[in-house]
């Protein structure tokens, strides 16, 4: 879906709006789930190269781990991309409730991964600044 046709109109419902919302929405998430997949091949290959001890595996574990829950985040939401194609074929209101609903547990997917990846990076900057100021 490309958000430069999502104009909001004067004519538009409030349900026609929602979805349009939720739609450039949708894009941003997958915009920023490929970013973060770069980030943590950044924070991967950054930490491989001052990691020197065997105990050090456990953050190079929650890396590999988060990069594996990313990748399915990013195929769950690109499914659903497809599944919101089927949106135009709503003719009531029942069936709008079921795209806002479900895109509202699709945001809060979406905002728990970011808040536990922000956790995971907080705590491999923190070892890496640990390890350069030694």
């Amino acid at each position: 879906m490309k958000t430069e046709y999502l104009e909001i109109y004067d004519h538009d419902s409030d349900v026609d709006i929602t979805h349009k919302i939720n739609t450039t929405e949708l894009d941003n998430w997958i915009s920023h789930i490929k970013y973060i997949q770069k980030e943590l091949d950044n924070l991967t290959s950054i930490y491989s190269a001052i990691s020197q001890t065997v105990e050090e595996d456990g953050v190079l574990n929650k890396l590999s781990k988060k990069q594996a829950e990313n990748q399915i985040l990013l195929n769950a939401l690109n499914k659903y991309v497809l599944l919101r194609s089927n949106l135009i074929e709503c003719d009531d209101m029942q069936c709008d409730m079921v795209y806002i609903t479900e895109h509202e547990s699709y945001r809060r997917t979406y905002l728990y991964h970011i808040d536990k990846y922000r956790r995971l990076k907080d705590e491999v900057y923190s070892v890496i600044q640990a390890k350069l100021t030694l």
